[in-house]
């Protein structure tokens, strides 16, 4: 028998694939929303999976956001190797607040470009078109790549995207951004490519509306897990081993009586220590605000005059708050959750995981939310995600005892 073709990225081994791969994150893919499904009946392939193939909970990179975790996914690394750490973020040599749209803040290279510039058909659709212009680093028509959004199908060039014309292709219109079928059209596209033999290796990432919106119980929830089970079915049954993990994990952030449970620091901080000049960045932050309103768990605090202030009186206060779970100093945060120094402040404060923090009040808009209970994510309570793969291990119990992540989903897919 030849020697199976390998590949090393970021220090690790991936066997190149002979048949037909799809990797899909599930945005918001916490494991209650698969306990759910399971409860109700309505995911008969997860389901077999969970029991036949290989199913377990792994933790995400903290951030627990969409772009770290992507990036995490497609490198095999935690952030401190590919240097994305949120989706917004303070340039510190300005001072201005960027929002990560594209991959150039990126660092090295990922597993989906090896494996296109090894001459495999890689395809990778994501749901929002600004993920789709970070994941696509290093893809293009020149090694065979397709990579588009369902967000922007219609405006896709096979200069660009590698494909053309793709509601007709599909035979479905763009979808709404706010809805659950903007993931639907994701997983359509990518059952078509592999229908006719467009990809041999399918990165396949989703929206978390639903989840945002929707406890994991409920008939919506329920309808949009049933609809994404049926498509990880049809991959399964057009010969590819389908491997299934999500980018971060969901929480309730209400109150009892609906209100979200918000502490909005840098309001506190410059009313408690206006002599620091504290600045609070929200990394949760991106174009899609609706359904959290730029509230999330983990928020990184720079202060402006840290010589004028009592740095351990502003942990001690800070600590005591009902929303605060835990508060670090930037380097304990980078070493503790693998995240890149260079992009930490004085402190990281995490909330608790029925709370969010915001920076000042007027900086969030959660009108749009109408009667709908504020979920969200972003610190280590929302860490936890399934990871499952359709078939068995080839070495039968060779994942016991591992402390398996998201990222290592390729090697989940790849190797074993």
């Amino acid at each position: 028998m030849a020697k199976d073709k390998t590949m090393e990225v970021h220090g690790r081994q991936y066997r190149v694939p002979t048949k037909p791969i799809a990797v899909v994150c599930v945005d918001g893919f916490d494991p209650e929303y698969l306990e759910a499904g399971i409860d109700a009946g309505v995911l008969p392939n997860l389901q077999s999976w969970t029991t036949h193939g290989f199913h377990t909970t792994a933790n995400g990179a903290m951030p627990s956001l969409t772009n770290p975790n992507n990036l995490s996914i497609i490198t095999g690394q935690p952030t401190k190797v590919h240097g994305v750490s949120g989706n917004y973020y303070l340039d510190k040599k300005t001072g201005e607040e960027r929002m990560v749209l594209d991959s150039s803040t990126m660092q090295g290279t990922t597993i989906l470009e090896h494996l296109a510039n090894a001459g495999v058909r890689v395809a990778a659709i994501t749901a929002k078109d600004k993920l789709r212009k970070i994941i696509n680093h290093g893809l293009s028509p020149k090694n065979h790549a397709i990579c588009f959004s369902s967000q922007r199908a219609d405006t896709c060039t096979l200069e660009e995207h590698g494909i053309t014309d793709v509601p007709a292709w599909l035979g479905q219109p763009v979808p709404e951004q706010y809805s659950g079928d903007l993931s639907i059209f994701v997983l359509d596209a990518g059952v078509k490519l592999l229908q006719e033999g467009k990809a041999q290796v399918l990165y396949l990432t989703l929206s978390d509306y639903i989840q945002h919106m929707h406890a994991p119980m409920s008939e919506e929830a329920l309808r949009f897990m049933q609809q994404l089970d049926e498509r990880l079915g049809m991959l399964h049954d057009l010969g590819a081993t389908v491997a299934v993990t999500g980018d971060h994990g969901m929480s309730a952030k209400s109150l009892e009586n609906g209100d979200p449970d918000i502490l909005f620091l840098e309001d506190f901080l410059n009313s408690e220590f206006p002599e620091a000049r504290a600045r609070v960045i929200c990394p949760i932050a991106d174009p899609f605000v609706k359904h959290h309103g730029s509230l999330g768990g983990f928020v990184r605090v720079y202060l402006g005059a840290p010589d004028l202030v009592d740095i351990e009186k502003v942990f001690q206060v800070c600590t005591q708050l009902p929303q605060v779970g835990i508060a670090l100093t930037g380097e304990e945060a980078a070493s503790r959750y693998e995240m890149p120094l260079e992009c930490e402040g004085e402190m990281v404060v995490i909330s608790t995981k029925g709370a969010v923090i915001g920076s000042r009040k007027d900086e969030h808009d959660l009108s749009q939310l109408g009667s709908i209970r504020l979920r969200s994510h972003g610190g280590n309570t929302e860490l936890a995600v399934p990871l499952i793969r359709s078939t068995p291990l080839s070495v039968p119990g060779s994942g016991d005892g591992r402390a398996w992540r998201n990222y290592d989903i390729f090697d989940l897919a790849l190797n074993h």
